[in-house]
C-alpha cells in the first residue's frame, strides 16, 4: 500500500483522574495477574491499529508514569483535577505533534477493552481524507461508549468546547458521530469500584 494513501492513528489514553471511587488514580491499577492497566489500555490502541500511543497522565503521575506501555509518550495535563475536559485537551494538543489523520481515545478504566473494538471503530474510515473528518464512537448495548474515534479536523473545535468534568459527549452528539456496534465484543464498561 502506498504510504500517502494510508491512514496514522494516534490513541489517547485519558489516565489522569484521581479516583476517588476507585480508592486510589487507576492510573495505578493493575490486574489481579499484576498487569498495569495503562499497559493494557496502550496495548489495546496498538494492536487495534493506532501507530503512536498518547498517555495522559495527572493524580501521582510521578508513580504512573513507567505504567504504560513501552513506546507510549506520557504527558501531564497541568489542570487534570479541573475535570476530564482538561485531559481531553492535553491529549488533543499532544497528538498534533504527531500528524497523525485521527485519534482514538480510550479511558484507563477500560480493562477489558479489546483490540478487536478499535479496529472495528476505526474500520469504515480507511482512507486519510476520510479519517480527518469522521467523528465515531463503539457502542454497547446502544449506549455509547469507546474507543472514540476524532478525525484530526475535530480536535481544534472539540478541545475548544468541553470544559470541566465533561468530555467529548456532547460535542459527539451534535455533530453526528457515527455508532458503531461493539456488544459482541465487551469490554465496554468502566471500572469504578474494585
Amino acid at each position: 500500500m502506498d504510504a500517502r494513501n494510508s491512514t496514522t492513528t494516534v490513541g489517547i489514553v485519558l489516565a489522569a483522574g484521581a479516583g476517588s471511587r476507585f480508592g486510589m488514580p487507576k492510573a495505578l491499577a493493575r490486574t489481579d495477574g499484576g498487569t498495569p492497566w495503562l499497559e493494557l489500555a496502550c496495548q489495546a490502541l496498538v494492536d487495534g491499529g493506532c501507530a503512536d500511543v498518547v498517555v495522559v497522565l495527572g493524580a501521582r503521575s510521578d508513580e504512573a508514569e513507567g505504567l504504560a506501555r513501552a513506546g507510549a509518550t506520557s504527558v501531564v495535563a497541568d489542570q487534570w483535577d479541573t475535570g476530564l475536559a482538561a485531559s481531553l485537551r492535553t491529549g488533543l494538543a499532544s497528538a498534533q505533534e504527531t500528524g497523525a489523520d485521527a485519534a482514538v481515545v480510550s479511558l484507563v478504566d477500560l480493562p477489558g477493552l479489546r483490540p478487536d473494538a478499535v479496529r472495528r471503530v476505526l474500520e469504515p474510515f480507511g482512507e486519510p481524507d476520510t479519517a480527518r473528518g469522521a467523528l465515531a464512537r463503539a457502542t454497547y448495548d446502544g449506549r455509547p461508549g469507546h474507543p472514540v474515534l476524532l478525525g484530526r479536523a475535530h480536535w481544534e473545535p472539540l478541545a475548544g468546547s468541553v470544559r470541566g468534568d465533561s468530555g467529548a459527549g456532547l460535542y459527539l452528539r451534535t455533530h453526528g458521530a457515527v455508532g458503531i456496534d461493539c456488544t459482541d465484543l465487551g469490554g465496554g464498561d468502566d471500572v469504578d469500584r474494585w
